[in-house]
């Protein structure tokens, strides 16, 4: 049976965590998150007594954080109450999941970068839809497109890399707790300068790499074999980035990668150039502009990009010389102020967009506004901007809006025109009555 979407919220998930955030007035918010995300571990590893070891005996990582024991055993004694059901595991790895979540809204622009959004994460599975085989993060986080990749679905072999110390142990605990296949390195590296699965070759590739990152060392990468493309500038990581995949994916493989607006146009520093011999090479299968305010540490606009090998060879794909493009700018809604979110429907919509294009015995009906299929030397024609807007055109026009009941209106118009005249020749008469008075 397939295990529960690990954004779904309990309740008692809620009230969880309203009790441990009694705490977080109390401690740094960076110690508050991993002490809590620490013992919700430990309480899933742990047998009976589990509560009194670790009050008596915290592990390293509890020690190094140096808590008060007061609210070492306020936080134990709050978490060691959590009713796990017959699944002990599948409870305490969605709470972790849950909670993941939550410390990255409360934290905002300083918390974010280690947990991509659900919504969006939901998007990039559903693009892919990874059935079997080897899934690749380059920068993981803290593990969550390998959780989602794996609901509903079996035998998938997750391999990731995190350069963060803290956020490295976040995803060890994460899958971990959700009794996934996984293989993250030896430790924590950064992953354009120690790739750490050299010899990978993966069927389906999920990143959201940190965006727009300058100064990221492309000197000591001169000459590197993943630069099939051209060498990326060092101004930006992003064409580095979606070459690092593009390297690691297997021949009939297939990638999604959030990446900011700006690898769609920028033409400095020869990321045109890259660009151009990107889509020549016909491995870009398709580019989706997304909305707004979806991340929690940026508010810089995002598009995802899906890359494929072996687009001409591929029986399910009769797609070869063409580019999907969707634009997804007008979807979501706002969750809070300052957060929007993609519901179901939108994320459907979008992934749906892409499986029809691919099915498509040659005939393809785009969606003015939404989506549409373009040809290689139509992007050319575009100078190689690969901006959703530049080919899906305008939104049909609101017929209920443009065209309203005119008759009506005039009905309406010539009733209030006559009420007008009937008042005046009232206020008349009564002006009259008065003067004769």
């Amino acid at each position: 049976m397939p295990s529960p979407d690990p954004t779904t919220t309990l309740g008692f998930e809620d009230a969880l965590w309203a009790a441990s955030d009694l705490l977080r007035g109390r401690l740094d918010p960076a110690i508050y998150k991993h002490a809590v995300l620490e013992v919700l571990y430990r309480k899933a590893i742990g047998g009976d007594g589990w509560a009194a070891d670790l009050l008596s005996a915290p592990p390293p990582d509890l020690a190094r954080l140096e808590l008060a024991p007061g609210i070492l055993a306020s936080l134990v004694a709050l978490i060691d109450d959590v009713a796990l059901g017959p699944d002990a595991h599948d409870t305490l790895g969605r709470v972790y999941e849950y909670f993941l979540g939550r410390f990255a809204s409360a934290e905002g622009r300083g918390g974010g970068e280690f947990y991509t959004p659900p919504c969006v994460v939901q998007l990039l599975v559903s693009l892919l839809d990874p059935i079997a085989g080897t899934v690749y993060d380059p920068c993981c986080g803290s593990g969550g497109m390998f959780v989602q990749a794996q609901l509903g679905r079996g035998g998938l072999r997750c391999h990731g890399q995190e350069s963060n110390p803290r956020t490295f142990k976040l995803a060890q605990r994460n899958l971990t707790l959700r009794g996934l296949d996984f293989d993250l390195g030896p430790g924590p590296a950064d992953t354009l300068h120690q790739d750490l699965h050299p010899d990978l070759r993966a069927d389906h590739v999920l990143a959201n790499p940190p965006f727009n990152i300058a100064r990221w060392g492309a000197a000591q990468l001169a000459g590197d074999p993943r630069w099939a493309f051209g060498e990326p500038p060092d101004r930006c990581a992003n064409f580095a980035w979606i070459q690092h995949i593009l390297h690691h994916l297997a021949p009939m493989g297939t990638g999604g990668v959030v990446l900011a607006n700006g690898s769609l146009s920028a033409t400095t520093s020869g990321e045109g150039a890259l660009r151009g011999a990107l889509v020549a090479a016909d491995v870009v299968e398709a580019i989706v502009a997304l909305p707004d305010r979806l991340f929690y540490a940026t508010q810089i606009p995002a598009c995802i990009w899906v890359l494929a090998r072996g687009k001409a060879s591929d029986s399910h794909r009769d797609r070869s010389g063409e580019v999907l493009f969707v634009d997804a700018t007008r979807l979501g809604r706002m969750e809070t102020r300052v957060h929007r979110v993609l519901d179901a429907p939108d994320v459907a919509r979008i992934a749906q967009a892409l499986h029809r294009w691919r099915d498509a015995s040659g005939a393809f009906t785009p969606e003015p506004g939404f989506c549409a299929s373009a040809t290689l030397d139509q992007v050319a024609a575009q100078g190689g901007v690969l901006t959703p807007g530049r080919f899906v055109g305008a939104p049909p026009p609101n017929t209920e809006q443009q065209a309203p009941d005119l008759g009506g209106l005039v009905a309406k118009l010539r009733l209030q025109m006559a009420q007008a005249r009937a008042s005046d020749e009232d206020l008349e008469a009564a002006l009259h009555a008065l003067a004769r008075d």
